[in-house]
C-alpha cells in the first residue's frame, strides 16, 4: 500500500515559520512512505524515536503536514483517461460555475491560473467516449463557460520532492 503525505503550502503572505534540517529529512521520508513506523524512521535517520514523535506532532500542529493519506491506483477502479480542461468563463458567474464543476463526479480538481485560460479543470474518466460526453454534455452546458480546450494525459511521471530549509 502506498501512503501519501499532503503538505500544506501556505500563501506567500503568511509569516514564514522556522523549520530545520531534521524537519526537512522527516518530510522527505514521510513523503516517500507515510506508513513508515516511527521506530523504523528512528533507525533510518539515527534519531531517537521520542524526538521524532514530538517533531511529527509539531509539524502537524504547525500545519506544515496537513494530513496523512493514501495513493490509489485509479486504473484498478476503472479510470482509463485523465485530462486537464482549460476553461474560459464569464467572471460574473465564477462562483456558480465553480459549484457546478465541483458537483460533477468526474472532476478531481480546479485551479485558477494565469495565461490563456481562467481555470484548469482536471477530470478522470473510464474512456475517451465518457470524456467527450463530460466536455460536451456537462461542462458545455454550464451557463457562463465560454470555451474549453481539452488536454488528454498520455503519460505521467511523478518526481520525489526534495525539501530544504529556506
Amino acid at each position: 500500500m502506498n501512503l501519501h503525505l499532503l503538505i500544506h503550502h501556505p500563501p506567500f503572505s503568511n509569516r514564514l515559520q522556522k523549520f530545520d534540517d531534521l524537519d526537512m529529512k522527516l518530510l522527505a521520508e514521510l513523503t516517500k512512505d507515510g506508513s513508515i513506523s516511527v521506530p523504523e524512521l528512528s533507525k533510518k535517520l539515527g534519531i531517537n524515536a521520542s524526538v521524532l514523535y514530538s517533531r511529527i506532532k509539531r509539524l502537524v500542529k504547525k500545519k506544515l503536514i496537513k494530513k496523512f493519506t493514501i495513493v490509489v491506483d485509479e486504473s484498478l477502479l476503472g479510470v482509463g483517461v485523465k485530462a486537464s480542461i482549460g476553461v474560459n468563463r464569464d467572471p460574473k458567474l465564477k462562483d456558480t460555475i465553480h459549484k457546478q464543476l465541483m458537483a460533477t463526479p468526474e472532476v478531481t480538481s480546479i485551479s485558477e491560473v494565469t495565461g490563456r485560460f481562467d481555470i484548469i479543470v482536471n477530470v478522470q474518466t473510464k474512456n475517451l467516449e465518457v470524456l467527450h460526453s463530460i466536455v460536451i454534455e456537462k461542462l458545455g452546458k454550464i451557463d457562463g463557460i465560454i470555451n474549453t480546450e481539452t488536454f488528454v494525459e498520455l503519460q505521467k511521471t511523478d518526481k520525489d520532492l526534495v525539501y530544504s530549509v529556506v
